[in-house]
């Protein structure tokens, strides 16, 4: 007789293992252990085999005759059930080992983690966030491009666009690995061109006028934080140097003796142009270093972080002080003072170009295509740098300096 739900509750299990059959091969087996298995007999190529359809209760009389007559199906056709379940679950492995999230999280392994720390943060947090959560689980090669506008589309409408332009980017060199890697065919996100609005260009905040400066380098100089942060803003502007060279500065490459300091110019496109960097240090910028070196000169940054001396300080240190200061986000930022430097170098100080552009180290190069090395003007360099200092002590006192005097 076929099972009922009372009699499949009625069964204990005894000194052995008892089978109570259902109908078409189907019947439940009770170990002496305890537990009920469903369980499936069938014959295929001649030979009697067995398949297991799951435990009772979770899987109920209904569940269990439903699996059962798919096997039956499978039979008919001539596919052996128990090997059909091998291949799905094969199958069902690799979609696993190549979804969306595995391919990316190789590819970022490869060429985001040897990026700097807040590029690598950035970079992850996009996908962690906004991509990993929707598309991480498909296999990469059945993401359709309607998917992929879907995850892009939710950012640019959040407003960020930017942010949505960088994910599509990065998805597309995920895509573009996946093929390499054998993974995927194709690229999906070429069918996107143009799907995204395109992005506004601004600059980094920064105000140019020396009035406005002169103003803004006053309310740095009364900050009253911490000493590594005081010292920050103020050395910011006399080095304009990137926020992420400045606060990542090593005392090993700071020579106060010689007033130079050396490092690896970080803003790069290709690891092998690398290029090392001279910043000539103005006297005003070696009296600042020397009273931090008096608090900091013992560990490896010139600028650690508060809780850990073995790492620099936040990234948004000196941007969040300038606003705990009162200076607006659209009047100045830590990229600013570069900007800063650039223009009044340019147009007041009436400094060569390339000497400005060779100390901000963007890429120069002689009339013959050459690339000058790091030394190159340095002297001039040496002196632009001193006049640059003492120009902002001058308009910070309200003088106006004599290099610009009618």
């Amino acid at each position: 007789m076929p099972l009922t739900v009372k009699k499949i509750q009625s069964i204990k299990p005894s000194e052995k293992t008892i089978k109570v059959f259902d109908e078409r091969g189907l019947y439940l087996e009770v170990p002496p252990s305890g537990g009920k298995w469903w369980r499936l007999k069938y014959r295929f190529a001649g030979k009697e085999k067995r398949l297991s359809l799951g435990v009772y209760p979770q899987v109920t009389l209904k569940k269990a005759r439903e699996s059962r007559e798919l096997c039956r199906q499978s039979l008919a056709k001539g596919v052996d059930p128990s090997e059909d379940r091998k291949a799905m679950k094969s199958a069902q492995t690799s979609r696993s080992a190549n979804s969306f999230e595995v391919v990316a999280r190789e590819w970022l392994g490869k060429f985001i983690d040897p990026m700097s720390d807040s590029h690598r943060k950035r970079v992850y947090a996009r996908f962690e966030n906004d991509v990993f959560p929707r598309i991480g689980g498909r296999p990469i090669a059945e993401i359709t491009p309607k998917e992929l506008l879907e995850v892009v589309s939710r950012i640019e409408k959040r407003g960020a666009p930017d942010s949505a332009h960088r994910t599509l980017g990065s998805c597309s060199q995920i895509f573009r690995y996946g093929v390499r890697t054998g993974r995927c065919e194709s690229d999906v996100s070429r069918d996107l061109r143009g799907a995204l609005a395109p992005v506004v260009e601004s600059h980094f905040a920064a105000a140019t006028d020396p009035e406005q400066i002169a103003g803004i380098l006053r309310i740095t100089d009364g900050y009253n934080g911490t000493l590594t942060v005081s010292s920050a803003l103020r050395l910011a502007p006399l080095v304009f140097v990137r926020p992420g060279e400045l606060r990542q500065a090593e005392w090993k490459d700071v020579d106060l003796g010689s007033a130079v300091w050396s490092f690896q110019a970080s803003k790069r496109k290709k690891k092998e142009e690398v290029r090392g960097h001279i910043v000539p240090l103005a006297r005003q910028a070696v009296e600042i270093l020397r009273v931090l070196h008096s608090v900091t000169g013992k560990g490896r940054y010139v600028f650690p972080c508060a809780r850990s001396r073995e790492r620099p300080m936040s990234e948004n240190a000196v941007l969040g002080a300038l606003r705990r200061l009162g200076i607006d986000k659209d009047e100045m930022s830590g990229h600013g003072f570069r900007a800063v430097a650039r223009t009044i170098l340019d147009e007041v100080l009436k400094v060569r170009v390339d000497f400005i552009e060779h100390q901000l180290a963007h890429k120069v190069k002689d009339p013959n295509g050459r690339a000058y090395n790091r030394t190159e003007f340095l002297p001039e360099r040496r002196k632009m740098m001193q006049q640059w200092a003492d120009y902002l002590d001058a308009i910070k006192l309200d003088i106006k300096p004599a290099s610009v005097k009618a």
